[in-house]
């Protein structure tokens, strides 16, 4: 009778498995090779942050919606390219879709440094409210050029403060290295306020807090959390003092050369994840920060209201040397 059951058992998942292979054969095979859309998405953060979640989604509901016929490759992690590398294949046509911060983009649309600006957005109401805005809108269509064109805004989350020393008012950040994203107003911030930046890939930065060779960031929960940054820092102030967005990207000649079914399909998809995202930001940044705290590995502070007058006191040159290239227009329509 053993035997007899090891059979039975045997056959069964061999018939199992026969069957999976079958499907996922036909479902390859449902479109030929010429009539198959395969997507490549390169990001840079971990798959369990709002970013890394959200192209999943992106990726799952496509494929749905499509019958197969598009394939939303997603490689997390750096897994492809790193900071720098993945706007270079994009304008390639090597990946067909990005995220990177606005911070990184800095330098194709110099426009983008609003974002960068200390203490320009209370919360997350405010940045959506400009986002939406017809202003917001406006200038995002506008953000089109080197081969690559915009197609939404997604969030991150607000940037808190770790250090090797406690950072509670202007002139606790004297000499300290700060591990930055390459954007001139991150570099005028922290020179402002008498410290140090470097330019690093977000690869790079847990090695980097881990042998000294900075000795302090700046990063949302949900990146500090997943990445782990809390065990080679000793201190976090809670200061959300900056937005930290992502630019979706993808490459220009690539997307207007999608049949017009398949795009319109690709845009309304986008516009309900970037929703759906939204909502994971506000989510999983609060969660994680619950999460950073309860480790015991780092000491929270947060910054009273009138620490946080200083702070916006000290950084307010930094708004003065970049409002003429962001232009007031721009600056007003995001402070509403």
């Amino acid at each position: 009778m053993k035997k007899i059951l090891t059979c039975l058992i045997l056959l069964f998942l061999v018939a199992v498995t026969y069957a999976g292979c079958q499907q996922r054969a036909t479902d390859s095979e449902q479109f030929s090779s010429e009539e198959r859309i395969v997507i490549k998405f390169s990001h840079v953060v971990s798959e369990m942050t709002p970013k890394g979640l959200a192209a999943r989604r992106f990726a799952e509901l496509v494929h749905d919606r499509t019958g197969g016929r598009v394939e939303v490759q997603v490689y997390p992690n750096s897994q492809l390219y790193m900071d720098g590398e993945e706007v270079d294949a994009l304008i390639d046509n090597r990946v067909q879709l990005i995220a990177p911060a606005t911070a990184k983009m800095t330098q194709y649309f110099p426009q983008l440094l609003l974002f960068d600006l200390p203490f320009l957005f209370e919360d997350y109401a405010q940045v959506h409210r400009f986002i939406d805005s017809d202003e917001g809108q406006a200038f995002l269509e506008k953000l089109r050029g080197n081969g690559m064109l915009s197609l939404a805004m997604w969030d991150n989350g607000f940037k808190v403060m770790t250090s090797n020393r406690p950072l509670r008012n202007p002139s606790d950040f004297q000499n300290l290295r700060f591990r930055i994203m390459p954007s001139r107003v991150l570099d005028a911030q922290f020179m402002q306020l008498g410290a140090q930046a470097r330019d690093l890939p977000f690869s790079d930065v847990y090695a980097a807090l881990e042998r000294n060779l900075v000795d302090a960031a700046e990063n949302t929960p949900s990146n500090i959390y997943t990445k782990k940054f809390y065990l080679v820092q000793e201190h976090m102030t809670i200061s959300n003092h900056g937005y930290l967005g992502y630019l979706v990207l993808t490459n220009e000649k690539f997307w207007t050369s999608l049949p017009e079914d398949i795009r319109l399909i690709l845009e309304e998809t986008l516009a309900e994840v970037t929703a759906w995202e939204r909502e994971a930001a506000i989510y999983h940044n609060q969660r994680d920060l619950e999460l950073i705290i309860k480790t015991g590995q780092i000491e929270p502070y947060h910054l009273s209201d009138e620490e946080k007058k200083e702070w916006k006191k000290a950084l307010l040159p930094v708004w003065d040397t970049f409002l003429p290239e962001i232009g007031e227009d721009l600056l007003r329509a995001a402070l509403r």
